[in-house]
C-alpha cells in the first residue's frame, strides 16, 4: 500500500475560496487530502505529482489520464504555478547560471556546470544567507528568506526543462546561495520529492550533496537524509575561523565542529568531504596545510581546495598557482585525497562564493549578457 509520508509544507492557498491552490506548493500529504475532498481514488495523487516532477507539465490541462471532466474540476480548485523562465547568464567555459525570479519579487541563482559527460546543479537553499563569510557574496546580502521546498525543487525543474535532448543533471550540490542547515526542514521535503522514485523526480541519493558552514548540531540529521555531507572549514585555527567565519565559529566553534565530523556516520562506501577556501595571505600558507592535515587526522575524508573566486570590492584575493600547489602538496603527503576545485562559470559570477548581488549593486551590474 502507498502511504504518503508526514508534511512539512503549507499549501499556498489565499484565505478566499475564490483562490486556487498551487499544486506545487502542495507536499504528499496535502495533495492526498485535496484528492480525497474531491472524492477520488487515492492513486489520483500519485498521477497529479508524477505529472509535476516527471512530466514537469505547467498546465493540468495537460494531465491526460485524468478524463476531461476531472481535469475541469481540478482546474476550478488549483493550478500549477511554478517558477517563470530564467534570465540565463551563459560562461565561456559553458556553465550556465539561472536569475530566478520569486513570486514575493526576490530573486535566487543556481547554477549548471559541465565537466565532461557529468552535469552537476548547484541548488539555492535560501535568498541570501544568515551567515556573514566575508568571501562569499550571498554573506554580504544578508538573509532576506529561506526558500520553501517547492522553490529548492522548482531550480531542478527549471534547469531540466533547459537541457539540450540527451543530457541530464547527473549530480546535484546544495551549495548555491544559502547555508542549508538553516533551513532543515523545507530542505529535507525538497530532497523526499527530489528523491522518490514513485512519483518524485527520482534522483539517486549517492548523487546529492549538502554542504554546510558547519552546523554542527544538525549533522546527525544530514545523517538521516542519506545522501553526501560537505563541510566548509576554511580554516586551519579557531583564531582564523573567527576572523573568515565570525558568526558561524562563534555558534559552532571549531572544536565542537570537529568532534561531530568524528561522531558523524559515514558509511563504508564514502568519505566525508571538507571545503576549504584558500585566500591569499590568511590561510593559504604552508603552515596552515600542515594544521589542517592534524585537523583532519582520524576522519575518513577527502579534502576539495577552492582557490577564492574574487568578487567586486572584496578585499580577498585568490592565491598564486604554486602556492596552492604547495599546499595541495603537503595535505597528499600527509595521506589525504586532496582535489582543486576547477572553478567554473567565474566570467558570469557564477562560481562558488559569487552567488548574489552585492550590497548597493543591481544584477546586470555583475553579469554578462545571456
Amino acid at each position: 500500500m502507498w502511504i504518503p509520508p508526514a508534511c512539512t509544507d503549507v499549501p499556498e492557498r489565499s484565505m478566499t475560496s475564490s483562490v486556487r491552490t498551487n499544486l506545487v506548493s502542495l507536499d504528499v500529504e496535502h495533495m492526498a487530502s485535496l484528492v480525497e475532498r474531491l472524492g477520488w481514488p487515492a492513486y489520483r495523487t500519485r498521477q497529479i505529482l508524477q505529472w509535476i516532477y516527471q512530466h514537469r507539465i505547467r498546465d493540468i490541462g495537460g494531465m491526460s489520464n485524468l478524463s476531461l471532466t476531472d481535469r475541469e474540476t481540478l482546474g476550478r480548485e488549483a493550478v500549477i504555478e511554478r517558477l517563470a523562465s530564467p534570465t540565463l547568464f551563459q560562461s565561456a567555459d559553458g556553465t550556465k547560471k539561472f536569475l530566478l525570479s520569486l513570486k514575493d519579487g526576490l530573486t535566487v541563482e543556481s547554477v549548471l556546470i559541465p565537466d565532461g559527460e557529468r552535469l552537476t546543479q548547484c541548488v539555492s537553499t535560501q535568498v541570501g544567507c544568515t551567515l556573514d563569510c566575508g568571501f562569499c557574496v550571498t554573506g554580504q546580502m544578508g538573509l532576506k528568506r529561506n526558500l520553501k521546498a517547492h522553490e529548492i525543487v522548482d531550480q531542478i525543474l527549471t534547469a531540466q526543462d533547459q537541457l539540450r535532448p540527451g543530457d541530464r543533471i547527473s549530480s546535484l550540490v546544495f551549495m548555491g546561495m544559502g547555508e542549508p542547515l538553516a533551513n532543515f526542514d523545507e530542505l529535507s521535503e525538497a530532497l523526499t520529492r527530489l528523491t522518490d522514485t514513485e512519483w518524485g523526480v527520482g534522483f539517486p541519493k549517492r548523487r546529492i550533496t549538502i554542504s554546510t558552514a558547519g552546523f554542527s548540531g544538525r549533522l546527525h540529521d544530514v545523517a538521516g537524509l542519506g545522501v553526501n555531507l560537505a563541510v566548509s572549514l576554511n580554516a586551519s585555527t579557531s583564531e582564523q575561523r573567527d576572523r573568515l567565519m565570525p558568526m558561524m565559529n562563534r555558534l559552532h566553534p571549531l572544536p565542537d565542529l570537529l568532534a561531530a565530523c568524528r561522531a558523524y556516520p559515514i558509511p563504508a562506501n564514502r568519505d566525508l568531504t571538507f571545503e576549504y577556501v584558500l585566500l591569499q595571505g590568511e590561510n593559504d600558507a604552508a603552515d596552515d596545510a600542515v594544521r589542517l592535515s592534524r585537523l583532519l587526522r582520524g576522519i575518513r575524508c577527502k579534502v576539495n581546495l577552492i582557490p577564492f573566486n574574487e568578487f567586486p570590492d572584496s578585499p580577498f584575493r585568490r592565491p598564486a598557482d604554486p602556492v596552492i600547489a604547495a599546499f595541495r602538496k603537503i595535505l597528499r603527503h600527509k595521506g589525504y585525497d586532496v582535489f582543486v576545485r576547477q572553478n567554473r562559470g567565474r566570467d558570469v559570477l557564477g562560481a562558488c562564493g559569487q552567488l548574489g548581488t552585492l550590497p548597493g549593486k543591481t544584477v546586470a551590474s555583475h553579469s554578462i549578457g545571456p
